[in-house]
C-alpha cells in the first residue's frame, strides 16, 4: 500500500479548514513578542501553572527563541498520539471538535500583535501553540480533550448558538485589527449582545461550550487554596494569568454545576473553578454526557431535536441514520418512551446513510423536499405482530401482498397504513433498512401521509430510536450536496504595515547586531529608537536584557525611558513591571 500523507487522512470535510502556514510573515517584531510572552510565561508558570505546563513545552516543539513551526509541533505530539494542522483565525466549533476528537490539534498561525499582548481573543498561535498544545503530553488530560470533542462534536445546537459564536468571531477580530474604530468595536459589541440576548433557551452546545470555558480554557486544577493554571486562555495570557490566582477571583470547586455559569470573552473572569485532578474532567463530562440526546434515545431526544430547528441525525435501532432538521413526531399512547415512535417528518434536504456514509441515490438531492415515514410495529395478516420492518423477511412481505408487480398493504400497530406495490430493498448486515415503494400511499384514518403523486416512498425501517445526535452522518457529502458551506483557508495574514515597517526593520538589526555582538550598532539603534519610536517598549526591554552581555553602558538610560512608557498606559506598564521582575532586571 502507498505512503499516504497526514492530511490525505484527514476526513474530506474538514480539509477546507486545513490552512498552510507560511513563516516568512512573521516578522522580527512578531518573533520578539514571542520571545516576550515565551520568558515571561516560563518564570511565572514555573510555580504556578501545572507540573506538566514546563515540561510539555520542550516535549511538543514549542522554543522561547521562534514562533514555532506547526509541521515541528506535529512530528513532536505523534509522540503523545496526537497529530497538529494548521488553521487560519475562527474555524466553526464543530469543526474545531471533531478534529480534536480525532486527535488533532487545530493550531491558528496568525501572531497576536503588540498592542495586544497580554492577551487577544482572537485564536493565535499563542494560545493555541503555548497555551493548548503543552498540557496535551499529559495522558489524563489528553484523554479528557478527545472524549471531550467527541461529545462535543454530537451535541445539538441551535440557529441562535451560530449566531452568538458568528458574533463574538466578529467582535474578537474587530478587536484584534489596528485598522478598527472605537465605533467599530462598539458595533461589534452592540452585535454580540443582541445575539445573546436573542437566545431563548440553552442547547446541548451552550452548556458543553460552557464546560469548554471552564476547564479547557480557563481551567484550574489541584487545591483550591492554592491552584494550579492549565487553560489555555490563561496559559495565553500573561495578563490574566498573573491576576487570576489573586483572592479576588473566586474559587469554585469544579462540579457539572459550571455549565450553569455563563462567561464573557471580553472580560477578566470573575470566578474560576478548580478540579481535583484531570481524571475528574471526564467523569464530569460524562455525568453530562447521559443526559444527551445521543445517549437517551427516543421521543426526548426527539423533541430536544425539534426545537434545535437544525440538522440532526435520527439513529433507528436498524442502524439506518436519517439527517435533516426535523419538522414533527407522533407518539402513540401516554408514554414518552423510546418504543412508541410512530411518525416522524423532516424537512429537506434530509440524507439517508449507515455507518456513517451515505446510502446511494438516499442523500440531499433526492430528499431535497424532505422525508417522512412511519415507524414501529406491523400487524401480519395471521396476526402475528412485528416489533418494526427492520427483520421483515421475504415472506413476510409475501403475507402482506408484495409479490412480484403487485401491491400490498403494511398495517402499523399505530393505525397507519401503507399501501403500494414494492420496488426495492435495501439491506445492511441482515437488516432491513429501507424499503422502496412506487407508487405509494400512507394514511392514518382520514388524514393523508403520502399520495402516489409524490413519486417514490423510501420506507425507513426501524422501531426504536436509540440515539439522536447533532450533524449530518455523513458529513462530507450532505455538505457538498447542501453547499453548505463556502469556507476556505486563506493564507494567514501578517502584522507587517506601512506604519510599522521602519520599526520592525529596527528589530531586525537588533537581533543581527547582537548575533554578531556588535555593540556599536546596538547602541545606535537605541539612538534611533529615541528619536524616530518614543514609545516602543518590547525593543528596549529586548536591548535592556541584552545590554550587560555586550558590554553597553545603556541601563539607566533604557530604564529611565521604560518608565516614562509605562505611565502612559496601564497594561504597557503591567507588562514592563512583569518583564522587568520576572526577567531578572527588577532592581
Amino acid at each position: 500500500m502507498p505512503h499516504r500523507s497526514f492530511t490525505e487522512l484527514i476526513p474530506e470535510h474538514l480539509k477546507p479548514y486545513v490552512a498552510h502556514q507560511d513563516a516568512s510573515l512573521y516578522t522580527a517584531m512578531d518573533h520578539a513578542a514571542w520571545r516576550f510572552i515565551l520568558k515571561i510565561s516560563k518564570a511565572f508558570f514555573s510555580g504556578n501553572a501545572h507540573q506538566k505546563y514546563l515540561d510539555g513545552l520542550k516535549e511538543t516543539g514549542i522554543s522561547t527563541d521562534r514562533i514555532p513551526r506547526i509541521e515541528e509541533m506535529d512530528e513532536c505530539l505523534k509522540a503523545h498520539g496526537w497529530r497538529a494542522v494548521a488553521v487560519n483565525g475562527f474555524i466553526p466549533p464543530a469543526a474545531f471538535m471533531e478534529f480534536q476528537s480525532l486527535g488533532i490539534l487545530p493550531i491558528a498561525c496568525e501572531m497576536r500583535t503588540l498592542d495586544h499582548l497580554a492577551y487577544t481573543p482572537a485564536p493565535d498561535i499563542v494560545h493555541e501553540a503555548a497555551g493548548h498544545a503543552p498540557i496535551i503530553a499529559d495522558p489524563e488530560y489528553a484523554a479528557y480533550l478527545k472524549n471531550y470533542g467527541e461529545v462535543s462534536r454530537k451535541a445539538l445546537s441551535s440557529r441562535k448558538d451560530m449566531e452568538v459564536y458568528e458574533a463574538i468571531a466578529r467582535l474578537s477580530v474587530v478587536k484584534e485589527d489596528p485598522s478598527s474604530t472605537a465605533a467599530d468595536i462598539d458595533a461589534a459589541q452592540k452585535a454580540l449582545d443582541r445575539a445573546i440576548e436573542s437566545v431563548d433557551y440553552l442547547t446541548e452546545s451552550t452548556y458543553l461550550a460552557r464546560m469548554n470555558w471552564w476547564t479547557v480554557e480557563y481551567g484550574l486544577v489541584g487545591d483550591e487554596k492554592n491552584p494550579k493554571i492549565y487553560g489555555a486562555g490563561l496559559l495565553s495570557s500573561v495578563g490574566e494569568s498573573y491576576h487570576c490566582l489573586s483572592s479576588e477571583v473566586k474559587k469554585i470547586p469544579f462540579t457539572l454545576a459550571c455549565i450553569e455559569t455563563p462567561y464573557d470573552i471580553t472580560r477578566p473572569q470573575p470566578q474560576l473553578f478548580v478540579t481535583k485532578n484531570f481524571g475528574e474532567l471526564t467523569q464530569v463530562l460524562e455525568e453530562f454526557a447521559r443526559t444527551m440526546a445521543f445517549r437517551i434515545g427516543g421521543a426526548k431526544a426527539l423533541a430536544k431535536a425539534l426545537r434545535s430547528a437544525t440538522v440532526s441525525t435520527t439513529v433507528l435501532n436498524s442502524g439506518l441514520q436519517i439527517s435533516g432538521v426535523i419538522e414533527k413526531f407522533d407518539v402513540e399512547g401516554s408514554s414518552s418512551g423510546s418504543e412508541d415512535v410512530s411518525f416522524i417528518r423532516w424537512k429537506g434536504p434530509v440524507q439517508l446513510a449507515f455507518e456513517d456514509r451515505e446510502i446511494e441515490d438516499q442523500g440531499p438531492t433526492v430528499h431535497g423536499h424532505g422525508f417522512s415515514t412511519p415507524l414501529g410495529a406491523v400487524r401480519l395478516p395471521g396476526g402475528k405482530v412485528l416489533k418494526d420492518l427492520s427483520d421483515v423477511t421475504d415472506s413476510q412481505l409475501s403475507e402482506m401482498g408484495f409479490t412480484a408487480g403487485k401491491s400490498g398493504k403494511i398495517v402499523f400497530a399505530s393505525g397507519i397504513e401503507l399501501t403500494g406495490r414494492l420496488a426495492q430493498s435495501f439491506r445492511k448486515k441482515d437488516k432491513t433498512l429501507i424499503l422502496t415503494f412506487d407508487p405509494c400511499e400512507i394514511k392514518k384514518g382520514s388524514e393523508v401521509l403520502y399520495q402516489p403523486a409524490w413519486g417514490r416512498m423510501d420506507l425507513a425501517c426501524g422501531g426504536t430510536i436509540p440515539s439522536v445526535f447533532g450533524g449530518a452522518a455523513d458529513r462530507a457529502a450532505y455538505m457538498r450536496a447542501t453547499k453548505t458551506t463556502d469556507y476556505s483557508a486563506k493564507k494567514h495574514k501578517s502584522n507587517l504595515t506601512d506604519e510599522n515597517r521602519p520599526l520592525n526593520a529596527l528589530y531586525e538589526k537588533f537581533a543581527k547586531a547582537r548575533a554578531q555582538r556588535n555593540a556599536p550598532e546596538v547602541a545606535a539603534i537605541v539612538d534611533q529608537l529615541d528619536q524616530n519610536f518614543p514609545e516602543d517598549w518590547l525593543l528596549r526591554m529586548e536591548i535592556l536584557e541584552a545590554q550587560s552581555e555586550l558590554g553597553l553602558k545603556l541601563e539607566s538610560r533604557l530604564r529611565a525611558r521604560l518608565a516614562e512608557i509605562a505611565k502612559t498606559r496601564k497594561d504597557r506598564g503591567e507588562l514592563i513591571d512583569r518583564g522587568l521582575k520576572l526577567l531578572g532586571m527588577e532592581k
